[in-house]
């Protein structure tokens, strides 16, 4: 019976009485019963602490009448019979872990009355899958997944399933080679892999591992208005030290106008994010902003762009009632996905002509898509606030508002407007609104 195990891992090698020995025996198996199991190949060292390499059959773990365990000297404490007590009719070896030596025809003898049973069984080490460089594997680094096995038929083709249960994002890539190539690994390769090896002698084995990838997982663009704060993220997919790594520094850097901007954050070994916080930001803000990470003796580095939002009027100056105005919505850095929408809030002025606007409820507001609005003649009811939000695939990005004005007289809605020898102008210049009062000869 072949048994495939990865190195590492745990292997069982079974060896059970049959159902028909287990039929005729009494409830339990007798007192006086004796386990062997031997090797046949392979490198070892006597259990008799002679620790010269030999070949041949030798034994790996004896459990005599009294109970009396004896263990090979390079298997102890690694091997075991799964049941000590040897009453059950399970006379299983249990390796673990398993070592690359390990690999040979293990041979089991049971003792029990007058009978002796042989059993063989032979471990065919599958070794674990070896990553190139060494995990924890670095974003953006040149990665090398190889799979090798102990087994000595022809290699057909070597097939690399990647989340397999996981619909769309399931991947399969099979060669002639045990190597598989990932140039610039990313978060989306990170995950259960499985390598399945086909041999020319139709036998088939298989390895699952666990990818883990440190590096980056926040989205590169982040969406700002002027005047607001902003928060440019920089966060590892690991805390540094759950690989033994500690974390050396973060360090934040801008090229503007030509002047080098440069900002480091404290270490932090309990942390894995290292956000650069811009209190209050302009236009000069915008650009590309690089996150360097050092962990250990290797350096990981996100570039973060960050998109500076506006909103521009078609007219200079003060709009009157009656002119065609558009308000045009664009970005610094557009990366070419984003959406945009337009939504009147509301009358009430704004503290500033251009400011973040946090997510409302606009239900019952009306809404117009596209970068541009236009009001072909504006009146007062287009005054006050609108937003402009902008939206990509992973749903709303950021919004900015713009506070729109309007010069010119309104009459004083009233039902004696007509009956009355004054005319009422509203001034929209202040914040409260005054009425002026002039003869209708005037």
């Amino acid at each position: 019976q072949k048994v495939w195990v990865r190195e590492g891992s745990s292997a069982v090698l079974p060896c059970h009485l049959s159902p028909r020995k287990t039929r005729e025996s009494s409830k339990r198996l007798p007192d006086k019963i004796s386990v062997l199991w031997r090797r046949h190949g392979g490198r070892y060292a006597k259990a008799n602490r002679d620790t010269s390499p030999s070949w041949g059959p030798h034994v790996v773990l004896e459990v005599g009448y009294s109970g009396l365990q004896k263990t090979a000297l390079l298997m102890k404490p690694r091997v075991s019979l799964q049941d000590s007590a040897l009453r059950n009719g399970n006379f299983s070896l249990r390796i673990a872990p398993v070592r690359s030596a390990d690999v040979g025809l293990y041979e089991a003898q049971v003792t029990y009355r007058t009978e002796v049973h042989t059993h063989a069984a032979t471990p065919n080490l599958l070794f674990a899958v070896t990553l190139s460089p060494p995990s924890p594997v670095i974003g953006n680094e040149l990665l090398l997944m190889t799979c090798n096995s102990s087994h000595r038929a022809s290699l057909v083709e070597t097939c690399w399933f990647h989340n397999e249960h996981l619909g769309p994002t399931s991947r399969k890539v099979c060669s002639s080679s045990r190597t598989l190539s990932i140039s610039r690994p990313a978060m989306s390769d990170a995950g259960s892999w499985r390598c399945q090896l086909r041999y020319s002698d139709k036998e088939i084995i298989f390895a699952t591992f666990n990818l883990q990838i440190l590096g980056e997982l926040t989205d590169p663009v982040v969406y700002a208005a002027a005047g607001s704060a902003a928060d440019l993220p920089c966060s590892l997919s690991y805390l540094p030290r759950a690989f033994g790594m500690s974390v050396v520094a973060a360090h934040w850097s801008h090229l503007a106008g030509g002047h080098l901007q440069n900002w480091n954050i404290s270490r932090n070994v309990n942390s894995r994010s290292f956000p650069l916080h811009l209190p209050v930001v302009g236009p000069g803000d915008a650009g590309q902003y690089r996150c360097a990470v050092s962990v250990g003796h290797k350096t990981i580095t996100r570039d973060v762009t960050f998109s500076f939002a506006t909103v521009t009027p078609s007219i200079q100056g003060p709009v009157s009632e009656g002119n065609h105005l558009q308000l045009i919505c664009s970005l610094t850095h557009s990366q070419g996905h984003e959406r945009f929408q337009w939504t009147h809030l509301d009358s009430a002025p704004t503290k500033s002509n251009l400011a973040v606007a946090a997510p409302r409820n606009l239900e019952g507001h009306s809404s117009w898509m596209g970068p541009i609005l236009e009001r072909p003649q504006v009146s007062q009811k287009d005054s006050g606030a609108w937003e402009c939000s902008v939206h990509g695939p992973e749903g709303r990005l950021g919004a900015v508002e713009y506070d729109l004005q309007i010069t010119g007289t309104v009459p004083y809605r009233s039902a004696n407007l007509f009956f009355s020898p004054y005319l009422a102008l509203w001034c929209p210049f202040h914040t409260q609104l005054h009425p002026v009062l002039l003869p209708l000869d005037h």
